[in-house]
């Protein structure tokens, strides 16, 4: 059979880390029927039952057996400005300033395209989310990594961005809470990013899957609150983890009028939008009582403290994230990130994401989910305390 190749967008596109990860596990799996993996990033509690009974319902409607608006429903954007303003107070025009997306993934990876020519240039949070790469690398344009140091709160420091960078950069991405550090944004930080966009015509895309999700009693901090967001740019949103939605693949870009018309022609070309069965239940979670995701906050915060407080008890002295449904631990002196995982996959059983896996500055570091149960989560910190590898 013939072989064709590939084009040169296919192969600019980075090698899947987690791919190979994956297959570790895959392979201890065949041995062992006891692995506790914490290196996801799926949501293990259903769909709230409103939502889905709203689906059930809305699937025996005839007019989501047809095309929906490939810009999607006007009920669903209306949605989500009445959400934005019930909960960041922020205003929101709803026919100009929102873009339906099939999951935040697919919209930060369309931005790209959307805002990129080639040798254009993007700045792009060190360790963040692979799929900015991907994006941006699809575009034909390069990045520019900002390092996220611990010292920093794992903020990127601008100061340090040169001139010359600056004016030739088009696109900044921001996430916070953090994914994979558990950080979250203070509105200096936003502001100076605001003052950037500003100053050097540079889209600022806000990545803001972990929204919902602030312990301590902080409500993490929509991009958009701030004085002359809209004006810079956009927020991506998902439902994926507000709502444990992941498998639905519903989320919005909420911002820039000049960005969400660009997104929403090149969606045009690519798809004929979300069944409209899904769009209704989406709006119906945005407007309807938020009791759940309260609980499912709570959920995250006791899953936190316990995995805190055991890994502190197995020697591992790491610190609580603020945002976000993930830990990021420090590697112990001696091993590489990848290594360090290896070992616990191969003699504790227990799977972690290594930090190099999200970029260079990673390194060091490992990501654990808070996507297990509490009692799963003090039992994969005793496997890796029976190791006994803190005490060098």
């Amino acid at each position: 059979m013939k072989t064709f190749e590939s084009s040169r967008a296919m192969e600019r596109l980075p090698s899947q880390f987690f791919a190979k990860l994956v297959k570790k596990v895959n392979e201890v799996k065949r041995h062992h029927d006891d692995v506790i993996n914490l290196g996801q990033g799926n949501p293990d509690q259903p769909t709230p039952a409103h939502i889905v009974e709203k689906l059930k319902e809305a699937a025996d409607n005839p007019m989501h057996h047809k095309y929906a608006p490939f810009a999607g429903h006007t009920f669903l954007k209306e949605a989500v400005a009445e959400y934005y303003h019930r909960e960041y107070g922020v205003e929101i025009d709803a026919q100009t300033e929102v873009a339906v997306l099939g999951g935040a993934k697919t919209g930060l990876i369309e931005l790209s395209q959307c805002l990129l020519d080639p040798e254009d240039l993007a700045l792009v949070p060190d360790p963040g989310y692979p799929d900015y790469w991907s994006g941006v690398e699809l575009a034909g344009a390069k990045m520019h990594m900002m390092p996220l140091l611990q010292e920093l709160d794992f903020h990127p420091d601008f100061t340090t961005l040169k001139e010359e960078t600056l004016e030739q950069a088009k696109l900044m991405f921001l996430n916070y809470p953090n994914n994979p550090t558990g950080a979250i944004a203070t509105p200096a930080l936003f502001q100076d990013a605001i003052e950037l966009g500003q100053k050097h015509d540079l889209c600022i895309v806000h990545d803001f899957a972990y929204g919902a999700i602030g312990f301590e009693g902080k409500k993490p901090l929509s991009f958009l609150q701030l004085k002359g967001a809209k004006d810079v740019g956009v927020e991506v949103m998902t439902l994926s983890k507000t709502y444990n939605m992941a498998g639905w693949r519903v989320g919005f870009v909420v911002g820039n009028k000049s960005v969400v018309s660009a997104i929403e022609k090149l969606q045009d070309h690519l798809f004929c939008s979300i069944f409209g069965g899904i769009q209704e239940a989406a709006a119906h979670a945005l407007l309807s009582d938020q009791q759940c995701v309260e609980d499912l906050v709570a959920t995250y915060e006791a899953r936190r403290n316990v995995l805190v407080e055991a890994a502190h008890k197995a020697g591992w002295e790491a610190e609580a994230p603020l945002g976000s449904f993930f830990a990021w631990f420090p590697v112990p002196n001696g091993y590489t990130s990848e290594e360090f995982a290896d070992i616990l996959l191969k003699e504790a059983r227990v799977v972690v994401a290594p930090g190099v896996g999200f970029g260079k500055y990673g390194e060091g570091y490992v990501r654990i989910g808070l996507l297990a149960d509490e009692d799963t989560l003090r039992e994969a910190m005793e496997r890796i305390g029976a190791l006994r590898l803190f005490d060098k």
